[in-house]
């Protein structure tokens, strides 16, 4: 098909959704009165599948197969703790007009051209057929020539279906060979690090005390916590937190330590403390060092640092170094070669043998906290009876995240009271879920998986990976380069990956990777650069189960989803897409005879088995009338209650020595034999000595505050880039997805967000349109001024979609015109897990006219 042709087909198919007809003539329009519905309004239970952690049910109504409104659950008497509702935030409120948005993929695509540009008028219409048979080829071809393991399924958190999601792709790619797959997530790796280095799992990332908890605490401590913007679903976390502070017995204090004033405080804190991106860790070492200073560890907490952790003094380290040296297991032997008891907590913090005390005046210096406001919240500390301290995500997305999370730890490690009632490790809290079956993925052939951020990497020297370069597990080396990628439900090719225009420059060499498969609903800038892209029916367009996914708060809920909306254009559910990709590649047995009712009617059966006390019915149809399952917690959960008590816990301490590990076994062994990458560019290599690239990019066995490239001390980057940049979720996407509603773009501001003191020394007045630039790029944005961020610094939303405007920025690239913060972030994985430090960013901002 030529371009035009395509483009006057695409008009077409884009006038179909609105009132008005258009004729393909380019000479006259013809109005027409547009068919009027002839079916009565019906309803079905569906719900919001996206990555907030709540999947929400929503009540879908419609007529003759299109939507016409959309409603929450109203369906109980609302008793918080008992049958309170589920009810959907704005975002879930506007899956009408994200289902019928203007980007809606309809009809199947292929890239023509040599290369791929991003440009939608590079795509032509196919039929399904030509689809199923070039795309089952090709990949066929590929695998064949190169391997299983040169196939990559990317990143895939757009919709957490039960049924007919990623897993269904997951099942397909195993029968047909195998796949690369990834470990670890954008948003939560260097936390599975910390968890596992200090508590040996790094579930206990999330295996925190439950935030029904805060009712036996007289202290609650929020890093970066935030869940009022970021899960503000009627049953989730932020409204589990409001309703603990608000039905608390006694008196409670909250600290909220975050650089921006979020909306989880708005009177709700005691006191909020706007800390310098990435200097979290050097407020933790303060508060540790008045804790110690003062007597008060060794007069209250010291005989629990003895018994249940190690490395906390000289003695822990040197006893323990003795006992394992003198072992017969090589692998004690092995570790206690690795142990330097000067190596300590607490002479680390007391600067014993480095003379570098970490005292407040030290942090305040640092993090922008006084010294006065650090002795105040180590006083809280100490004074409390149970601290609840819990540490958010966004801590984790830096450069030195690892570290900074572990550093935290130790404010709860540190008081002893860890297993005690209110009060919490620091790890997010624990959800309270009812989970459903999922089909039968089948096994991986290839076992061996890369950290998810380093997939732009592996497609040009995949083959270098090994688990001591860049945390490969499961091999011990890869055998190609990511030839092909899956991308299901996604939209971390480009959008959500750091670096877009390396990314994009990248992706744009098909020789490198030279098959790139989109599955999605809508034309997302991860879909523009694909070669094949496949229109997947959304979940108001679907039949399938839902649980209530990760961070759904104590209310655990289940949706049985049905549809009375017909899919749009020609999109297809997922189950039935793969299956055509099976019979194309010769697959004889994905479906094993079944349709999608049949895996639903039998994947219910599954779940009503595994849920005998929530009341579900007998059959799958008449649970689809009800809609919505729900039950709340029978009991609160305490992390660590049964480990610290003696019993035995399934989420306890899983470490090499069995301790809490202040001084980490597995980060001492990480330093002795990992090979850290070489990720500086030529501009770094002029602003930092090689003492200062080695000091900034490291890995220690104990938690401690590392100085970042980028970060608040980089004085060399800040002369030319004097701003630190964070990202934050906002109310009005999650991560990328609904970016593409009006109604959300209007409801939500998307803006920089400056200090009135920065604002000041630029002229800037707020609503004006700035541009942010750096070396990695340029983007464009209005600006609001506002004093709840710190001086400094300023912060933009994440997963604004990338819209590459006319404009060049000072290297001749695109200038972004959207707001796409990762126009800006660096690709340079984190030392330790090989995590996404998007955070971690230096800037500088001008008004649109001046830059």
């Amino acid at each position: 098909m030529e371009r035009r042709s395509f483009l006057k087909m695409s008009a077409a198919m884009g006038c179909a959704a609105t009132v008005s007809a258009c004729t393909p003539s380019a000479k006259e329009k013809v109005f027409t009165k547009p068919l009027q519905p002839t079916g009565e309004e019906v309803q079905n239970w569906s719900a919001c599948l996206v990555n907030c952690g709540s999947n929400c049910p929503i009540k879908v109504f419609s007529r003759d197969g299109v939507i016409t409104r959309i409603e929450t659950d109203h369906e109980t008497s609302d008793q918080y703790g008992d049958n309170h509702q589920i009810r959907c935030c704005t975002r879930g409120r506007s899956l009408r007009q994200r289902t019928y948005a203007p980007d809606r993929l309809r009809t199947p695509m292929k890239r023509i051209g040599a290369t791929r540009t991003g440009e939608v008028d590079q795509f032509v219409a196919i039929s399904w057929e030509q689809a199923y048979k070039e795309v089952g080829e090709k990949l066929s071809q590929i695998r064949a020539e190169h391997g299983p393991a040169s196939t990559y399924f990317h990143y895939r958190s757009g919709a957490y279906y039960g049924f007919a999601g990623y897993q269904v792709w997951q099942r397909l790619l195993n029968k047909t060979g195998g796949y690369l797959d990834h470990h670890w997530d954008y948003s939560w790796a260097q936390l599975y690090s910390a968890a596992e280095a200090t508590f040996g799992d790094a579930g206990h990332a999330y295996y925190g005390s439950r935030l029904a908890e805060i009712a036996n605490a007289d202290l609650f401590i929020g890093v970066a916590f935030n869940p009022n913007e970021m899960r503000m679903s009627g049953s989730g976390e932020g409204y589990d937190f409001v309703q603990a502070l608000k039905n608390h017995p006694g008196d409670i204090k909250v600290y909220m330590v975050d650089t921006r004033y979020t909306d989880s405080m708005l009177g709700k804190e005691h006191k909020w403390m706007p800390i310098r991106p990435g200097t979290d860790a050097a407020l933790a070492e303060a508060v540790a060092h008045e804790m110690i200073t003062s007597g008060w560890i060794d007069a209250n907490s010291k005989a629990f640092l003895d018994k249940h952790c190690l490395g906390y003094d000289f003695a822990s380290l040197e006893s323990f170094k003795a006992e394992w040296a003198a072992s017969d297991d090589t692998e004690q032997q092995r570790y206690a070669a690795l142990i330097d008891p000067k190596e300590n907590y607490k002479d680390y913090i007391l600067g014993t043998y480095t003379g570098l005390e970490r005292t407040p005046d030290w942090a305040a210096a640092r993090c922008g906290i006084t010294a006065a406001q650090i002795r105040e919240l180590a006083n809280a500390i100490m004074n409390a009876k149970a601290p609840y301290i819990s540490i958010g995500a966004g801590v984790s997305r830096h450069a030195n995240g690892d570290q900074a999370v572990r550093a935290l730890y130790m404010l709860s490690i540190l008081t002893g009271k860890l297993g005690q009632p209110g009060v919490n490790t620091g790890g997010m809290p624990m959800n309270y879920g009812l989970g459903v079956a999922g089909i039968d993925i089948g096994d991986n052939a290839v076992k061996a998986t890369i950290p998810v951020f380093t997939f732009s990497e592996a497609i040009e020297r995949g083959k270098e990976f090994t688990p001591y370069t860049h945390n490969l597990k499961g091999a011990d080396k890869l055998d190609s380069n990511i030839k092909a990628i899956i991308n299901v439900s996604g939209n971390a090719i480009v959008n959500q990956h750091s670096d877009i225009n390396g990314t994009t420059a990248i992706l744009s060499d098909t020789s490198k990777c030279e098959l790139i498969v989109v599955c999605d609903c809508w034309m997302t800038p991860s879909a523009r650069y694909a070669d094949y892209i496949l229109p997947a029916a959304t979940w108001l367009e679907s039949d399938d189960l839902a649980g209530d996914s990760y961070a759904s708060g104590q209310m655990g809920y289940m949706t049985m989803m049905s549809t009375g909306v017909k899919p749009l254009g020609e999109a297809k559910n997922m189950y039935d897409i793969c299956s055509g990709l099976a019979k194309a590649m010769n697959c004889d047995d994905y479906t094993e005879g079944k349709t999608v009712a049949d895996w639903n009617n039998e994947l219910y059966a599954q779940t009503r088995a595994n849920n005998p006390d929530i009341g579900l019915p007998a059959t799958y149809d008449e649970a689809t009338k009800q809609g919505v399952f729900r039950k709340y917690m029978p009991e609160s959960f305490i992390v660590l209650k049964d480990w610290v008590e003696g019993k035995p816990d399934a989420y306890g301490v899983k470490t090499p020595s069995g301790k809490i590990e202040i001084y980490s076994l597995a980060m001492a062994d990480k330093r002795a034999n990992w090979q850290l990458q070489d990720y500086w560019t030529a501009q770094e290599r002029q602003r930092f000595s090689a003492e200062q690239m080695a000091d900034r990019y490291k890995i220690t066995p104990l938690p401690q505050y590392v100085v970042t490239w980028d970060g608040y001390e980089d004085k060399e980057t800040a002369a030319e880039f004097p701003l630190q940049l964070i990202g934050y979720h906002t109310k009005g996407r999650v991560h990328s997805s609904y970016d593409n509603v009006p109604w959300l773009r209007e409801a939500v501001e998307d803006a920089v967000w400056m200090n009135p003191m920065d604002a000041a020394s630029r002229n800037l007045t707020s609503g004006e349109t700035v541009r942010v630039w750096n070396d990695r790029g340029m983007t464009e944005l209005p600006v609001r001024i506002t004093p709840r961020i710190a001086p400094g610094v300023v912060a933009m939303g994440e997963g604004r979609w990338y819209k590459p405007g006319e404009d060049k920025d000072h290297k001749g690239r695109p200038v972004d015109v959207n707001g796409a913060i990762n126009v800006l972030t660096k690709y340079h994985p984190t030392p330790i897990v090989k995590g996404n430090p998007q955070h971690t960013n230096r800037v500088q901002i001008a008004a649109k006219k001046e830059a």
